[in-house]
Order: C-alpha cells, then structure tokens, then sequence
C-alpha cells in the first residue's frame, strides 16, 4: 500500500508543469553531450550547477538527474556511427555497435541500444523506489561514529577502485581533503586556510572546483588533439530491431539491468563498470562468443542496458545514506547541500515530495529519452558535424559565466582556470581528478560525523571499535588499503634487493 501511495504521491511532484519543464531539459541536455565527444555529464553538471541556484531543490535535482542518465543514452550514438563513445560507459558499445554499423545495421543497433536502455532504465527506477524505503529504515538506526566509518569505507572503495594508481588517487583525495576544509569552522566559526582572502570565508565552490576540473581541463586536452570528425556515409535506416534480434537481445538486456543495477549501488562501481562487465558476462554466457567484436547485436543490448540501470542504482547510496557511489552524485550531493538539504535517512521523512518526486521523474525522463533518441536520430548525426573549433568555445564561454554569476565574484572565475589548469596537468600525469571532488565534498560530512562521535565519548576513539557496524566498516577499509599497497611495497623491496645484488 505505502509503494503506490508514495508512487502516486511522486507523480503529483513530477507532473508539475515546472518540474516537468526541467526534466525534459535535463535529458535533452544529456542526451546532447552524451552525442558530443568532449565535456561529458560530470562538466555538463558542473557547469549548469549555477542555474539550479534560482530554482526549486526538487526542480533543480529533477534536472541534474536527467542530464545523468540521459547522457548514457546518446553516447551510444557516437559509439555505433562514428566509433567514438560520447560518454565514457559507451566505450564497450563500439566494438560491436559501429561493426554492426559497417554491415549497413546501424538502424537496428541504434533501435537496441535505445529499447535496452528505456526497459533497464524503467526496471532500475523501480528496484530504487523498491529498495530505498528498507534501505532508509536501517540507516536511521545509524549515529555518528556508523556514519564516519560508512563514509571512509565508501571513499576506500573508491580509491580502491581507481581506474590509475591507488597511490595517486590517495594523493589527490588528501588535497580534496584540504581543499573541504578551506572556510569558517563549522564548530569555532575559526578561519582556517583563508590566507586573509574573505572570498574564501565560505570555503571553495563546488561549481569552479568541478568547472575546473572537469570541463576548462577537458577542453584543454581536447584542443592540443587532432580530433577527426569522420561520419559514416551508410544511410540510417530500420530502426525498429526485428524478431531475431530481440530473441537475441531480451535477455542480455536484462542481465545487464541486474548486473549493471547492483554495480551502480557500490561505491566505485557505476556505469563505466556495469557495461564492461555486463559485456564480458555476455559473451561468456553466448553460444557463439566468436562474433562478438564482429557486431554481435548482444555486445551493444548488454552494455547500454547495464549503465542505464547502474546510473539509477547510484542514487540509492546518495538518498537513503547521503554518501555519493561516483562523482556525478558528489556533484549531486553537493547541489543539495546548497539548498540546505542533507541527504540521508532523514531526506524521505524532512523532504518527501524532493525524495519521491525525483524517483518518479525518472519513469517520465525514460520516456522522454525513447522519444528524444529514435525519432531525432538524424538531428543528433547532424549535431556530430559541428566543428570542435566552433563548440569548445562555447563551452568556455558558459562556464565562465556560470563561475562568474554565482556570487557575482572574479575570485571565482579565477579559481575555476586554477583548477582547469590543476586538472590539466593530473590528466597528463595520470592523476584522476574524481577523488579529489569526491573528498572534497565528503571532508565537512566526515568531520562533523568524526567530531560528534568524540564528543559523545569524551575524546576516546575507542567509540569506532565499539559499535559493531563502525568496526566492521573500519575493518573492510583497513584490509582494502593493505591489500593494494602490500604488493607495490613487495614490489618495491624486491627490486631494491636486486639493484643491491646487481652492484655487489
């Protein structure tokens, strides 16, 4: 009974001509930059972070969300066309889709990776509106000292499961760290790493920290490319897949719903994750594994059904726990702590009509996405013709008003180019920039969760060892870390021990 009162009661919020409005733009939005090779839903987020500020919270997350996973959509369309994935978690769809493309099959590829993607996103709403309710439930019989370790778990997983070196993602999460810190204590009213700058009272923004990193340091890297624009000549046509490729297809997709669904929940997992193994599964289970790579019309239904379904399942974490599974719901998490809303087990009871109105504009968003994607086939080929000297530009151009517009602050702009800069050069020396935002927005959250659990033991840390959830979490993180950092230290050892034999 509580399932279809909530799912009513979400709907009311969704279908409101406003929110609706925002939806459509949000995967209109996602679907555009999930077709453009570049800036990917990470930027695009951070840069549109400065809209959501004049808007309602509900609205504006409705929108953040649909960027998300409308972006998983249209990089498919890149991926089957011209071989180029707009969106990193469609980088496994090219081996098969733009074979399929080259065979004259881009119709059915394209018609597959848009029904996979609308029955796992549609499926996935589901598991998050089925789970989430029990999911809040247990959280609330969490306290401080739960929360601290639960978060420092979730941030080792990350780390643990970096694409790079762990040593390097540590390192850049300790300056994110720093980074979370910078502003007014939240305990004192002290300043701390101000250096005198009264800009930086309120600590560093989210918006030129993530423009930064993530979109001025894309098109940086971009630029110094020579970037092909090279478009199929064969014509799109059929899209509507026939019977033997749905006979072929319909339970890939739904293996790659479940799979890439209960990725999207862990920390570290999401999208990218769930299509490569849901790929893998795929050719595993198959009678024929020889024509994948070939345009095996399997290798693009499983992958694109699986990051559809792990983009919704990464929002259980951020609603039910407050603790973002990737940085798209750092950037989400962060917008909510904007509008002065802590997510959390408290979220479905403090804000309810936000909690179930996001979950059901999911269902409307898939719906808009199947409309957006096989009618408007042909516009989103001609939007791949724009030239990369005509769109990075622009990019530029909006984030330097969305840094500006915010606090109406040069101080902003100027750290945004800091960042882009910093992000520049991680990227060209295999630093992944994810941990660092990611810490940044979790360091106020664990703090205050670390000094709580002191206070209520008198200054003993004794508390976390106590409490057998915080215990056990430690204990996961602690092994987590030796088991990556044990073999290079081994590693290490051993080739100081054959230098100093080779020198004797």
């Amino acid at each position: 009974m509580d399932f279809f009162a909530n799912f009513i009661a979400g709907f009311t919020v969704a279908l409101q001509p406003l929110n609706i409005t925002f939806c459509f733009l949000g995967v209109f939005t996602g679907t555009l930059i999930g077709v453009l090779p570049g800036i990917g839903p990470v930027g695009t987020m951070a840069i549109l972070l400065p809209v959501t500020y004049g808007i309602p919270p509900t609205t504006a997350i409705i929108m953040l969300a649909g960027i998300y996973y409308g972006a998983q959509y249209g990089g498919s369309t890149t991926s089957i066309l011209v071989n180029i994935p707009g969106e990193a978690a469609s980088v496994i769809t090219c081996l098969d889709g733009y074979q399929m493309a080259r065979k004259g099959r881009a119709g059915p590829a394209l018609g597959i990776a848009a029904f996979g993607s609308f029955i796992a996103g549609t499926l996935g709403v589901i598991g998050l509106q089925l789970l989430a309710p029990p999911l809040v439930s247990v959280a609330l019989k969490f306290g401080p000292p739960e929360y601290f370790s639960l978060m420092l778990l979730g941030f080792v997983i990350l780390t643990y499961l970096a694409q790079k070196s762990m040593v390097k993602a540590l390192l850049t999460a300790g300056v994110g760290v720093v980074l979370g810190t910078i502003g007014l204590d939240t305990m004192t009213g002290m300043p701390r790493f101000t250096f005198n700058i009264p800009e930086l009272l309120d600590g560093v923004g989210l918006a030129p920290l993530a423009m930064g990193l993530f979109g001025i340091s894309e098109i940086l890297l971009n630029v110094e490319k020579k970037m092909k624009q090279e478009l199929l000549t064969t014509r799109v046509k059929g899209l509507l897949p026939n019977l033997e490729d749905w006979r072929r297809s319909i339970w890939a997709i739904l293996r790659g719903t479940g799979s890439g669904f209960f990725l999207g929940i862990l920390p570290g997992g999401g999208a990218v994750l769930g299509s490569f193994v849901s790929y893998a599964l795929e050719k595993r289970v198959s009678k024929n594994p020889e024509e994948f790579g070939k345009g095996a019309i399997e290798g693009v239904a499983a992958p694109e059904a699986a990051n559809n379904a792990a983009s919704q399942g990464a929002f259980i974490p951020l609603l039910t726990l407050g603790i973002p599974a990737n940085v798209v719901m750092a950037i989400l998490l962060g917008a909510l702590m904007i509008h002065n809303i802590t997510p959390g087990p408290m979220l479905v009871k403090e804000h309810p009509q936000l909690f179930w109105g996001v979950i059901s504009s999911m269902y409307l968003g898939n719906v808009m996405l199947i409309i957006l994607n096989l009618p408007l086939i042909g516009l989103w080929v001609q939007l791949l013709r724009i030239p990369y000297s005509l769109l990075f530009p622009l990019i530029l151009f909006i984030c330097l008003i969305g840094a500006y517009v915010i606090n109406n602050s040069t101080v902003d702009v100027l750290m945004m180019f800091v960042f882009g800069v910093v992000g520049y050069f991680m990227r060209k020396f295999e630093y992944e920039p994810a941990p660092m935002v990611l810490a940044y927005v979790l360091t106020p959250l664990l703090e205050n969760a670390l000094r709580q659990s002191l206070i209520l033991s008198d200054g003993s840390f004794g508390i976390f060892m106590r409490r057998p959830i915080s215990a056990g979490c430690l204990i996961i993180a602690a092994f987590l870390l030796l088991s990556s950092l044990l073999p290079m230290l081994r590693k290490k050892r051993e080739t100081l021990v054959a230098e100093a034999e080779k020198d004797e």
